[in-house]
């Protein structure tokens, strides 16, 4: 592989190495170090790498630039690998929004309304609904079905 333009000591595969262990190691400072040292120019070449995607999702939404981070989220190439990290990311950005606007913590049903309001891009979601039954749970832990009722159906 070629070396990245501007960075002739890196290959966009050194590159995006780089970027999986700084953020295995969880050292958001050092990654957000690093990927501003790369030059601008090489940036297309490297954005085709989706590690290096994600870590700049994540140096976006540890900075608190959830401007940067929406509209990196919402652009193709992500793989299912990667959908409950950026799904995380995405959610918790916009709690953080609005625990800010409303100056508290937000409870579960604001938190639905947050979800509710701003829906996962189809670039980090598979289309896969999640669904809390607790009424249904608790009928059935009392009222388990029979089989003889499967039957008259």
């Amino acid at each position: 592989m070629f070396p990245c333009p501007g960075m002739p000591f890196f290959t966009p595969d050194q590159v995006a190495r780089v970027c999986e262990t700084l953020e295995e190691t969880g050292d958001m400072e050092r990654l957000a170090r690093f990927l501003w040292s790369l030059p601008v120019g090489g940036l297309d070449v490297l954005d085709r790498h989706e590690s290096v995607r994600r870590a700049r999702a994540l140096v976006a939404f540890h900075s608190g630039n959830f401007g940067q981070l929406y509209q990196l989220l919402q652009s193709p190439g992500f793989t299912r690998e990667s959908h409950l990290k950026l799904q995380s990311l995405w959610l918790n950005a916009h709690y953080r929004e609005a625990e800010r606007l409303r100056g508290r913590p937000l409870g579960p049903v604001e938190k639905y309304r947050v979800r509710k309001k701003f829906p996962l891009p189809r670039t980090i979601w598979d289309g896969e609904q999640k669904t809390h039954c607790f009424k249904v749970g608790r009928i059935f832990l009392h009222f388990p079905p029979s089989l003889s009722l499967h039957h008259l159906s």
